[in-house]
């Protein structure tokens, strides 16, 4: 009986060295596995976080290209009602608006007196350099005179391309005659190849085979103005 009881015993329990090889087995296995899954892990995590990081890259960078877009002046047309510009140009001018109203001199008669003044070239319109917010915007909308702000919203202005204001200020600046000119589209484009106005580009209209006008545009307002040149400065642009 003793017997019995001790074999049954023993029989109940497994070996030891089974039972601890068994369980290193287990460890060691387990532990393989879990490096393995581990490496997996690691590897889904790093290909996840390098995607991303890209991506993040290129939305930071349209970001930044959208702000500097969106910080940088640009010249606007302010449309205003009839003889207005001056009146316009005074109360934006005085609020710190960086304002242009191109003018020149032309003789006019008012109550029977022949008199020298100054007219705008562009009747009915100027020019506004500004990175126009909401706030601006507004506040140039409460201005005495004026029609409105060409474009389809505040976010959505026209704009005029810098080197044609450019040309037209430096065509003011030369001191030569200068007067308002029906906008042309037809005709040749030339280039300026020396003097004061040397590298402005417009269309000259021949009117005697040594003197000119050359036409300088504003594409967006159809409009132009002109000034006489010696055509032999002249080369095709």
């Amino acid at each position: 009986m003793l017997l019995g009881v001790a074999t049954e015993v023993a029989g109940d329990r497994p070996p030891q060295t089974i039972g601890a090889t068994s369980r290193r087995l287990t460890v060691t296995l387990g532990r393989r596995r879990a490096a393995g899954l581990s490496g997996r892990v690691r590897q889904v995590v790093r290909g996840w976080s390098r995607t991303p990081e890209r991506e993040e890259t290129k939305g930071g960078e349209a970001l930044t290209e959208f702000v500097r877009e969106s910080v940088t002046p640009r010249w606007h047309v302010l449309w205003t009602h009839s003889n207005c510009e001056q009146l316009v140009y005074d109360q934006l001018a005085a609020k710190g608006f960086d304002m242009f109203l191109p003018t020149a001199e032309a003789w006019s008669r008012r109550g029977g007196v022949r008199r020298l003044s100054r007219i705008p070239l562009f009747r009915g319109y100027l020019f506004l350099s500004r990175a126009m917010d909401k706030a601006s915007y507004l506040e140039v909308y409460k201005t005495r005179g004026l029609v409105r702000v060409l474009g389809e919203r505040w976010d959505r202005l026209d704009v005029v391309p810098d080197p044609e204001i450019e040309d037209i200020q430096r065509v003011l600046h030369s001191g030569l005659p200068v007067l308002p000119y029906p906008y042309l589209r037809e005709g040749q484009r030339v280039r300026i190849t020396r003097g004061p106005l040397a590298d402005v580009e417009g269309v000259l209209v021949r009117a005697h085979p040594k003197k000119g006008l050359l036409v300088v545009s504003v594409n967006l307002l159809r409009r132009s103005i002109a000034v006489q040149l010696d055509c032999t400065i002249l080369e095709a642009a």
